[in-house]
């Protein structure tokens, strides 16, 4: 059952430049990550425990990517899907409509600094590719260690620095000029995806955030690389 979604106070600027994108993003993002995206995605649900039945926050949720992966993974599973793009959760909750999911969900627009959930709610967090767009980190951390339950498992999917350098090299030219001229020609927002590259050159290495997330008392496991580094895995226990 998809609930109607309830509202927190965003940050204009970002959830603008979401809101914008929604008629372009999942063209885009496979598009831009030859698919590659939709791998990591499914990687992440599948690294998660084999709980029957459990409760998941998939927060930034953006168009239910992740939700639908985690549908598959746990048939049984109550869902909520926070993102403080109200646009981003009504293309989602179109998404979900089209398939078959025996797993509850529900919508909630909602700010990850203040998320409206009580403590120890949730068996797991999930977060893809929307930890670098909160600042400052540790509060979002803060919360996020608030409603998980103790023991649960916070999985955080993100960009990072690719582990050979003749990869950082391609990487890094792609990211700062092939990237925004295909957003600008694509979508004609060539600024989100500006933000887009310099957001992923300001986020921390691997061993720069766990030591963040070991401040916020999550208990972290080694990252994963994924295609090179391009993308990492990241799982902690509250």
């Amino acid at each position: 059952m998809v609930n109607r979604p309830t509202t927190n106070p965003p940050s204009p600027n970002l959830q603008r430049m979401f809101s914008a994108l929604v008629p372009w993003y999942d063209f885009l993002n496979r598009l831009l990550s030859l698919r590659r995206d939709v791998r990591w995605r499914r990687r992440l649900a599948a690294g998660l425990p084999g709980w029957p039945s459990p409760i998941v926050l998939d927060l930034a949720a953006g168009t239910m990517d992740v939700a639908l992966e985690l549908a598959r993974r746990y048939p049984n599973a109550k869902l909520v899907a926070a993102d403080f793009s109200h646009p981003m959760l009504c293309r989602g909750r179109e998404k979900w409509g089209c398939c078959q999911n025996t797993a509850s969900l529900g919508l909630v627009a909602a700010d990850a600094f203040k998320l409206p959930f009580r403590q120890a709610v949730f068996q797991a967090v999930t977060l893809a590719f929307g930890i670098r767009n909160m600042t400052p980190r540790e509060v979002a951390l803060t919360e996020i260690h608030r409603v998980l339950q103790p023991g649960g498992w916070l999985a955080v999917l993100e960009f990072g620095p690719p582990v050979h350098r003749p990869l950082a090299r391609l990487y890094n030219l792609y990211l700062h000029n092939l990237l925004p001229w295909l957003g600008r020609l694509l979508s004609r927002h060539a600024f989100a995806y500006q933000y887009l590259a310099a957001s992923i050159q300001g986020f921390p290495g691997p061993e720069a955030f766990l030591s963040e997330l070991g401040q916020a008392g999550f208990r972290p496991l080694p990252p994963i690389p994924l295609t090179g580094g391009i993308a990492w895995l990241y799982y902690a226990i509250k």
